[in-house]
């Protein structure tokens, strides 16, 4: 089932779909992607055989709505974007998974409104402020590139900057952005006040936290946010980057599904 909901602040429609069956599991996708591309990459497949499958466009991205401004994307606006789409469909408190960014907004509504959540999976997650990280993750020119020649040329010029083409599902997903409601979205959220270790550390959700060992950030981070945690487990992927921490599909949804059955046993 695909449909629609509107954030009730500001009124931004949200898009999402509903697949599968068994308890409630979310996902919510990284910058400049989709919830596509979990369909893409196979995760829909495997998780909707034991859940109820949410996936999620957040603001600016797929078919959700695509504010110009940046101070429309502050945690607050995804906070309320996520909540809006589970009162719709009714559904919750959810298993949680969250990538790159989806790891973010999964981290903060872990550590202020625990009860939406079951358990929550970090993939490539951060508390940290996002401060010149845009230029981290993708490459110093990204303002340029979206400026004066949208989608294909931030593409293009990551792609020169990486050394080799980006993988075919992922130059889709972020050809079909708008390169103004992208710039604007990156805008908001490297100015976002961060979460923090002490934010992180008071969370009580059980919590999956996974990182690339070739993402040195993030996996310093979240081993250290998970020592921190009243309730959380620490799982290194072994020669994975920030980019390609999705992968294997299979082996990321394994770990998933293992620690939500462990939870639910526990």
């Amino acid at each position: 089932m695909r449909a629609t909901t509107r954030n009730p602040t500001d009124g931004t429609e949200i898009a999402y779909e509903v697949s599968g069956s068994g308890d409630p599991l979310l996902l919510v996708h990284g910058s400049g992607l989709s919830k596509g591309t979990w369909r893409g990459l196979g995760y829909l497949r495997d998780l909707e055989r034991d859940f109820t499958v949410i996936a999620v466009d957040l603001r600016g991205h797929g078919r959700s709505g695509k504010p110009h401004d940046a101070a429309s994307y502050q945690p607050e606006a995804f906070i309320a974007d996520v909540f809006a789409v589970l009162d719709a469909t009714g559904l919750g408190p959810v298993h949680f998974v969250g990538y790159s960014i989806g790891a973010r907004i999964g981290l903060r509504i872990a550590a202020a409104n625990p009860e939406r959540l079951r358990t929550l999976t970090t993939i490539g997650g951060s508390f940290e402020a996002m401060t010149d990280k845009i230029a981290l993750t993708f490459f110093p020119t990204w303002r340029e590139a979206l400026d004066t020649g949208g989608m294909d040329a931030f593409v293009e010029a990551w792609g020169a900057h990486r050394g080799q083409a980006i993988d075919a599902s992922t130059a889709l997903a972020f050809r079909q952005n708008d390169p103004v409601a992208l710039r604007a979205y990156f805008d908001g959220i490297e100015a976002a006040e961060p979460l923090g270790l002490d934010g992180a550390a008071a969370i009580t959700v059980p919590t999956l936290l996974l990182a690339g060992t070739d993402d040195p950030d993030r996996f310093r981070q979240s081993r250290e946010a998970a020592k921190r945690m009243a309730t959380a487990s620490f799982f290194e992927l072994i020669g994975q980057d920030h980019s390609s921490s999705l992968l294997p599909v299979d082996e990321v949804c394994d770990l998933i599904r293992t620690y939500v059955e462990l939870q639910g046993a526990a």
